[in-house]
């Protein structure tokens, strides 16, 4: 199941009883935070907000706000099914030449039928604004009381590598400052950060394109670690298993998503920064205010009567964290071509992507925990990951439960604690110094005498099998439902 579009999409939804028409005049600042909020924290549906105060562009929001809508926006039926339908199309082999030999797919005909196709006319560029356009016509979001204005969250940002020419997707906030120029939140860490440091040092000005919706794999693809070789409207393209339609952009030489809803078309300059933020981010806590690039918009093309995709972020749960539980799935396989004794992984909620990793693993030599958090620690973004936690195999890695029953009773702190230094993310505040600090490995194994534990390791207490299915049998009998 490939959407066309957001359009689309929002069809489905609706047929699946999974969205909800909001026709009530709605506030972007502030009011349509709290709505959302609330919705989300009771797991309820998409929200199309038709009426926002200020604009006649509806606000879609919560789209991805569930495990249901998460894997029906990449067409499956559960997150898990996502890495099986790429199974057939991914090559086997070692981390170190994984993406390389996915790289040099691309140019196959199987594979190549899912780059990006180019057309010739595209709904994104029905309506062409050049010269009479203003952010202020578009309902962008204030979100929480301290952020420091309205911000664009969710935006496929598009740039080019100017040696390879190679392009990027990736999201990143854009802070509103007025009705022609934003704030471009790269992190020094982001394959667009990246880009345009190529630009400055050659001491000239990046051209960027945004799109503003589109099809809903291409908007999770811009969310995708995928390394600077694999081009993210690419990967689109595998997960819908049919090409992402692009076109030309009016007045910068990139290729933007042909479905999308808005394109906002410019330049970054190499030398300008300005004050951005506050920001209320997926941390739960407020990104303090720091200086970055600034976004110059030239022109803007539109589809008619266009619909304005947005997201908030704040105190998990929230709709960011179903896009990473889907990384989480579609990227474990990846994981277990490095370290194939990984049996699961789980990046729980509360975690927020980067802070917490739960592992469960065949134990088969001593200190094998502690080899599997170094290896991890050494890939791409799991870098940024503050604590990872390893279990048997035995465990269950999503039960928060019973894992954390394994490391309050398993671990003794001196012995199976291993603190490294190393990247953080930048938006961790907890460290002195941004960007850097240290990190906890938690070793929850059972312990074996090679690694000093010379005592009895007791067993966990489970009944025997014959008094279960005798209890079984007698399920009915006893009438405890």
């Amino acid at each position: 199941m490939a959407f066309d579009d957001l359009r689309d999409f929002i069809k489905f939804l609706e047929s699946k009883g999974e969205l909800k028409r909001v026709k009530a005049e709605v506030d972007p600042v502030l009011e349509v935070t709290e709505i959302t909020d609330r919705v989300s924290k009771s797991y309820g549906p998409a929200l199309l907000f038709e009426n926002p105060k200020g604009s006649k562009m509806p606000i879609l929001m919560n789209a991805f706000g569930s495990y249901e809508r998460m894997s029906w926006a990449l067409g499956a039926n559960n997150l898990d099914e996502i890495p099986q339908n790429l199974a057939g199309l991914l090559p086997d082999g070692e981390p170190s030449t994984f993406w390389q030999k996915l790289g040099t797919l691309m140019k196959l005909k199987n594979i190549a039928d899912y780059k990006p196709r180019e057309v010739k006319n595209a709904p994104c560029q029905e309506v062409v604004l050049a010269d009479d356009f203003s952010l202020e016509d578009i309902p962008v979001l204030k979100c929480w009381p301290q952020d420091g204005g309205k911000f664009i969250t969710l935006p496929l940002v598009i740039t080019k590598d100017p040696e390879s020419g190679r392009q990027n997707l990736g999201m990143y906030r854009m802070q509103v400052y007025d009705a022609k120029t934003t704030g471009m939140h790269w992190h020094a860490h982001h394959d667009g950060a990246h880009n345009y440091r190529k630009h400055q040092e050659k001491s000239r000005p990046i051209e960027v394109a945004v799109a503003l919706g589109g099809d809903p794999a291409t908007i999770y693809s811009a969310t995708a670690p995928l390394p600077p070789n694999v081009e993210e409207l690419f990967f689109a393209g595998m997960i819908r298993k049919q090409a992402v339609d692009v076109v030309k952009a009016k007045t910068v030489d990139l290729m933007v998503p042909a479905n999308a809803e808005i394109i906002l078309e410019g330049y970054v300059d190499p030398e300008e920064t300005r004050r951005e933020g506050p920001f209320g981010d997926h941390t739960g806590y407020y990104s303090l205010a720091d200086y970055y690039p600034v976004f110059h918009i030239k022109c803007i093309t539109m589809r008619k009567n266009p619909i304005y995709p947005a997201t908030i972020v704040g105190k998990p749960p929230m709709e960011d964290c179903y896009m990473g539980k889907a990384t989480e799935r579609i990227f474990l396989p990846v994981l277990k071509t490095a370290l194939p004794e990984i049996e699961d992984l789980n990046l729980p909620l509360e975690g927020v992507f980067h802070n917490c990793a739960i592992v469960s693993i065949k134990k088969s030599y001593p200190a094998h925990a502690y080899k599997v958090m170094s290896a991890l620690w050494g890939l791409g973004q799991m870098m940024f990951t503050k604590m990872i936690i390893v279990v048997d195999h035995t465990v269950d890695a999503q039960n928060m439960s019973e894992v954390l029953w394994k490391v309050f009773n398993n671990v003794d702190p001196a012995r199976d604690i291993m603190v490294v230094k190393g990247p953080l993310d930048a938006l961790d505040h907890s460290s002195n110094t941004p960007k850097y600090g240290s990190k906890m490995g938690i070793d929850a194994t059972k312990k074996w005498p090679e690694e000093g534990h010379t005592r009895e390791w007791p067993d966990d207490i489970e009944m025997d099998e014959e008094t279960k299915r005798l209890v079984d049998s007698k399920w009915k009998e006893l009438g405890l439902g």
